[in-house]
């Protein structure tokens, strides 16, 4: 019997002594930086929309872009950067707006509204620029405001969207959390 303890201490040593180097290096692999936003941390090794689903502040965003049809679009390579409007975003807007358009005879135009919160590749906050314009994926402009360290997104009907969390990196592109939904012309 103590001979069958020695050796299943001896097999139990020898398989810590293997196991520690990589458990050390696991220890030292530098961590992902990750933003909060929902509630959840946005990882940068993941796409858009694998991040986009865990955020408790994008559920209306994420149902509409399932209704539009654009969640392999924005899993792909892009990269994209996303103006994302959070739940009270949507809020904002007049009563029944959200339930109308995501029924499937209003697809295109809540595909063009969609659109219009993404920009083809990845501009940082930093990269913004006060009077630029930014073509959408839709074709229409945005108008980029910067004043006092705040960026602002302005739509082709002149409503005006803060950038509330900025540079939210994803593998395929940026998200920027916007406060308001932005309208195409």
């Amino acid at each position: 019997m103590s001979k069958r303890i020695a050796l299943l201490t001896a097999a139990a040593v020898a398989a810590i002594a293997f196991a520690a180097p990589s458990i050390a290096q696991d220890k030292m692999a530098p961590a992902e930086k990750t933003v909060q936003v929902g509630g959840a941390p946005m990882f940068p090794s993941k796409n858009i929309i694998e991040n986009a689903v865990n955020s408790k502040d994008h559920t209306t965003l994420v149902a509409a872009v399932k209704a539009a049809g654009l969640v392999e679009t924005l899993q792909g390579k892009g990269p994209f950067t996303v103006f994302a409007p959070t739940n009270a975003a949507f809020g904002k807007l007049p009563a029944g707006t959200v339930d109308t358009l995501v029924k499937p005879e209003n697809k295109a135009t809540l595909t063009k509204i969609l659109t219009y919160h993404v920009v083809a590749g990845r501009l940082n906050a930093a990269q913004l620029k006060d009077g630029q314009k930014l073509k959408t994926v839709a074709g229409e402009e945005l108008s980029v405001g910067v004043a006092g360290g705040k960026v602002t997104i302005t739509d082709a009907k002149g409503g005006k969207s803060e950038v509330t969390i900025p540079d939210v990196n994803q593998s395929n592109g940026v998200i920027h959390v916007v406060d308001t939904v932005l309208l195409p012309g």
